[in-house]
């Protein structure tokens, strides 16, 4: 008879009117700019964008009804176009608490990519800041009934004859459609995600589970606002418990990131395990081993030096973090137990835009197991499915408020990902412990059947390439029946400008070779890769950093020819 696995999430009836109360986006914009009028809300953290709840509440009346006299009712899309700004938030609440529906675009979407969202969610409005504007076609301008400048909320194209003051709104229903976020994810053609209020708001609450946030704490926003991730579970759930949260004007590069800690010395922040991989890589591990001390303290008193790394972490991140959230990919498990040793607030979740996002959560109070993606999300139902007898490995399903009402326009591949009892199907491998905690093995579109049946997981040998010092990130496919390595090596020990000289050759043969013996070594006979291809330039990522991989399929890397004996003579 299997274990009974017990909930970890506690009652705490004294928050349960909000949960009650709080089922639709409406309700949450309602509860939270009546009960926290006189905090702040948002602000950039070097001045400019500034609002109160109270303020917020009235500029998002004043637009919703600008808007509505061009006629722009419930039901009509609405999309955003911008970098990461109070602003951003504001627009996202005048469309979606009167029952329009958001139609969020990530900032670095392509001009074509653009075109296809504005003209697939058939929007009618586009909020769009200035250092976006030429991502907008002429097409889709002439399109629009309004274009809106996200910065000064100025109204950039509007016509006389739309001027009809006959646009509704209403207040939503829990099952309403409240957004749609159209994700190309790492395998191509575009979907686009149709989230429900309850979707939205269940997360929140799944959120508050997690980890309780309240009206005191601080969230630095560093992702695309336009990511579920960062949507969903920074910016709403910030305004949900009345807390402030800060964005950065230009991209959160460390020159611009550390002073930013500093000064909002923020309790809550967000990233992506790409983030914390690199401090790791190209700070604490090179000054580690350039200090004598340190390497001796590493060896002989590592808890002394774990101490003292959590010491100088804390400091940096502004000496008050008390949650940090990892997700949107899978962590290296040595970054994950390097961060466990320093005993730093990290926290890790799972979930996918399909979900809103969180399907699994890892409490920041609970003790961590590396490599693991937590338990089931507060009142989500999570089980492996397919699950192979002999592994434990299975696909996982999960069932409840979180899950999509579908992909818009697309009922076939709906029917695809959601059965007729309503489990919506990951696509990721996993295994799951006695307690309930699941470990994600890896995408089961990306697993490679080896020679005898067996599955073989990219991401698990990626893993081990990345830990190899001087690889940047790798990417593992197979190519005429054996597995092949991409690698994109640090800048600073392959310099691609010496790609014509003898050299560069023997450097980029060394490094390859390194690789290939080091991961023959570590990993299983199954596992063993055949070749490893450079690559000059870094991958191309999604939004949540993870690597495109369809673009790369029968790729060969973009390493130059060493040139032939005879054409040296010549």
């Amino acid at each position: 008879m299997a274990k009974k696995i017990k909930s970890p999430y506690k009652p705490w009836r004294k928050y349960r009117h909000r949960e009650n109360y709080c089922t639709t986006l409406h309700k949450v914009y309602e509860y939270a700019t009546s009960n926290y009028a006189k905090r702040t809300a948002y602000q950039f953290v070097d001045g400019g964008q500034r609002y109160t709840y109270a303020d917020f509440r009235i500029k998002c009346d004043q637009l919703s009804q600008r808007m509505s006299r061009y006629g722009i009712s419930a039901g009509d899309k609405v999309a955003i176009l911008s970098q990461s700004m109070p602003n951003w938030i504001l627009a996202f609440f005048a469309t979606t608490a009167y029952g329009r529906v958001a139609i969020p675009i990530l900032p670095d979407s392509s001009e074509n990519e653009v075109t296809n969202i504005l003209n697939h969610s058939e929007s009618k409005v586009i909020f769009i800041s200035k250092r976006l504007s030429g991502k907008l076609s002429q097409e889709c301008y002439d399109r629009m009934t309004l274009v809106i400048d996200i910065e000064t909320f100025e109204f950039i194209k509007k016509n006389k004859e739309d001027f009809q003051c006959d646009g509704w709104t209403k207040d939503p229903s829990p099952d309403d459609l409240a957004l749609i976020i159209y994700t190309s994810g790492t395998t191509g053609r575009a979907k686009g995600v149709m989230l429900s209020h309850r979707n939205v708001c269940h997360n929140l609450a799944c959120s508050f589970k997690a980890q309780p946030c309240f009206k005191k704490d601080r969230f630095l926003s560093i992702l695309p606002i336009a990511h579920a991730y960062e949507m969903s579970v920074s910016s709403i759930y910030s305004f949900y418990v009345g807390a402030c949260c800060y964005y950065i004007q230009k991209p959160p590069t460390p020159s611009i990131l550390i002073p930013a800690m500093k000064k909002v010395k923020p309790t809550i922040m967000l990233s992506v395990p790409l983030v914390v991989e690199k401090i790791y890589r190209n700070s604490i591990v090179p000054t580690v081993k350039k200090s004598r001390v340190l390497s001796w303290m590493h060896e002989k008193m590592p808890w002394l030096l774990y101490r003292l790394i959590h010491m100088r972490l804390m400091k940096t991140f502004g000496g008050k973090l008390r949650f940090f959230g990892v997700g949107g990919a899978k962590m290296d498990t040595t970054v994950e137990t390097f961060l466990k040793n320093c005993h730093f607030p990290y926290s890790v979740g799972y979930g996918l835009t399909e979900t809103a996002p969180l399907v699994c959560n890892v409490m920041v109070n609970k003790r961590k197991r590396v490599g693991s993606i937590g338990v089931a999300a507060y009142e989500m139902e999570v089980r492996l499915d397919n699950m192979n007898p002999e592994t434990g490995e299975g696909e996982i399903v999960c069932r409840g408020d979180n899950v999509m009402l579908g992909y818009y326009r697309d009922p076939e591949r709906t029917m695809q990902v959601i059965d007729d009892e309503g489990w919506f199907h990951t696509n990721d491998i996993a295994t799951m412990d006695e307690d309930g905690w699941y470990f994600i093995k890896g995408r089961l579109n990306n697993t490679i059947l080896g020679p005898s049946g067996e599955n073989i997981y990219p991401e698990e040998i990626e893993m081990v390439i990345n830990d190899i010092e001087g690889v940047n990130e790798s990417l593992v496919m197979e190519r005429d029946g054996k597995l092949v390595a991409l690698v994109k090596f640090d800048d600073n020990v392959l310099d691609w400008d010496q790609a014509g000289e003898d050299k560069f050759f023997e450097d980029l043969e060394a490094r390859k070779k390194a690789v290939l013996e080091w991961v023959n070594k570590t990993v299983g006979k199954n596992s063993k890769i055949g070749e490893v291809d450079a690559m000059k330039d870094p991958f191309e990522k999604t939004a949540t950093q993870k690597i495109r991989r369809f673009k790369y399929k029968d790729s060969h890397g973009d390493e130059p020819e060493k040139p032939s004996e005879e054409k040296k003579e010549d």
